[in-house]
């Protein structure tokens, strides 16, 4: 027994031995022993945490782009069919054919130039007035983004985005010259157009280094989100020259040239009504916040000013027309275009409303006073609207909604008077280029090939005479 009780004292007092250095050298041993396997563990937080972070970039990045791609397809959207439907319903049925033909010819030469040239010397780096042939045939445009100008989404998907606004552009031109052109000359015209006028235009407001780029730091910061002074000052003000140019169509204003089927025209400006959504939205370049804030600006502008146009007529004739209404909701477009990312919706709202009033004045009481025969309304809606629209920027302007100013005040009634100024520098260099340009572009035109189809052929209709084809058998 006491054998027994030795040997148990020798094993606990063995064992307790054995296990005091195990405890005195335990903090540090497990400090020292679990070092690496603690900073491996931290090693793959870390390196959990980044791979999460590049997932929801490149979650970003994918949202950005999917919705920049339905935007470039929402504003092809609005040339064909939205303005081809919304033109082709206001000419006599013996030019309805011609006048779907232009928008949807524009379509495809627009493109091949964009690819070839017309994208380089828009958004290539150049002066601050032209851009350079850094891009030409879309050189150095691929998947990759280009900080520049959008750092979520592919530099080509910026590209075919842009190239929508080049298509519609022209195409607003049409409306002016509606009935009485060759189709050769117009295809000419327009080559030439996009690139004297839009390309300098387009690189001087949206280009870098341009001299009216606001968020590139322009010698005279211009705002236009989407396309004021570049799309819609551009267009009127060429339709304008080219309709003085032109003459009026053989009877008018005479002979009565109502719209043939005014029900195209509803469904091409309620088309227009849904692409200009990524026209404008689309130009936030992601689908962040601002893009919803443009979106619902756009969407206020159009109806207020549709309200407008329509309720003036009404107090004038007795009764709102549906071309009256759907005019006014494209007049509120353009108007709203420059501002829609940088105004709150009841700014859009005063916008809208402005531009529908005056634009409804400006085709139904001025156009008749100065005679001149702009047939469907091109300079009236888009020239004026524009106008209006740009200058209306520089006043609701908030940075509460864009601080493109690196926070400081935008617009006049946020504080910054001095920006209703930049925006009429940038809108009588609109008026500038789109006017001595495209009059110096319809006379080479006209002395190498001729504009203005034969009287006998304007009096047969241009969908015969021109293309060989009618519209209507009935």
């Amino acid at each position: 027994m006491r054998n027994g009780s030795a040997v148990l004292f020798l094993m606990l007092s063995f064992g307790w031995a054995g296990l005091a250095p195990a405890r005195c050298f335990a903090a540090p041993g497990v400090r020292g022993r679990t070092a690496p396997a603690a900073a491996s563990a931290e090693a793959r937080t870390a390196a959990r945490l980044t791979q999460l972070e590049r997932q929801v970039a490149q979650a970003r990045d994918a949202g950005d782009n999917a919705w920049m791609l339905t935007s470039a397809a929402l504003v092809l959207l609005m040339t064909g069919p939205g303005l081809a439907l919304f033109y082709g319903g206001l000419v006599r049925k013996k030019n309805v054919l011609a006048t779907l033909m232009q928008s949807f010819s524009l379509m495809a030469i627009v493109t091949v130039l964009w690819a070839l040239v017309s994208f380089s010397l828009a958004f290539g780096r150049g002066s601050p007035f032209i851009g350079g042939f850094g891009y030409i045939f879309l050189r150095g445009v691929g998947a990759a983004p280009n900080p520049a100008y959008a750092s979520t989404i592919p530099f080509e998907t910026y590209m075919i985005f842009q190239l929508m606004f080049a298509i519609i552009t022209p195409a607003l031109i049409c409306g002016a010259f509606a009935e009485r052109m060759k189709f050769s000359a117009m295809v000419v015209f327009t080559v030439l157009w996009s690139l004297v006028v839009y390309a300098p235009m387009a690189h001087m407001v949206w280009g870098q280094g341009g001299w009216l780029n606001a968020s590139g730091g322009g010698s005279f910061p211009t705002l236009d989100f989407a396309g004021g002074t570049v799309v819609h000052i551009t267009s009127g003000v060429s339709a304008l020259v080219t309709a003085l140019y032109l003459g009026r169509r053989i009877g008018y204003p005479e002979q009565p040239m109502p719209p043939h089927n005014v029900v195209l025209s509803f469904i091409g400006a309620c088309l227009l009504w849904v692409g200009w959504f990524g026209f404008n939205a689309g130009s936030a370049l992601s689908a962040g916040p601002l893009a919803t804030s443009a979106f619902v600006a756009t969407h206020f502008g159009a109806a207020a000013a549709a309200v407008g146009w329509a309720g003036a007529e009404w107090i004038r004739n007795g009764k709102p027309s549906v071309l009256g209404a759907i005019s006014g909701a494209v007049a509120g477009l353009v108007a709203i275009t420059p501002a829609a990312g940088f105004v709150s919706p009841i700014s859009a709202l005063i916008i809208g409303l402005v531009a529908g009033l005056v634009c409804y004045g400006m085709v139904t009481r001025v156009k008749a006073r100065l005679g001149y025969d702009d047939s469907l309304d091109a300079f009236g809606v888009h020239g004026v609207g524009g106008t209006v629209g740009a200058l209306l920027t520089g006043v609701f302007a908030a940075r509460a909604i864009n601080p493109i100013f690196k926070g400081q005040p935008v617009g006049l009634l946020d504080g910054h008077p001095g920006q209703v100024l930049n925006q009429l520098v940038g809108v009588a260099i609109a008026w500038s280029l789109a006017g001595v340009g495209t009059f110096i572009i319809l006379k080479v035109v006209d002395a190498v090939i001729g504009l203005r189809v034969p009287p006998e052929h304007e009096l047969q209709g241009l969908d015969i005479s021109q293309h060989g084809e009618e519209a209507y058998n009935l």
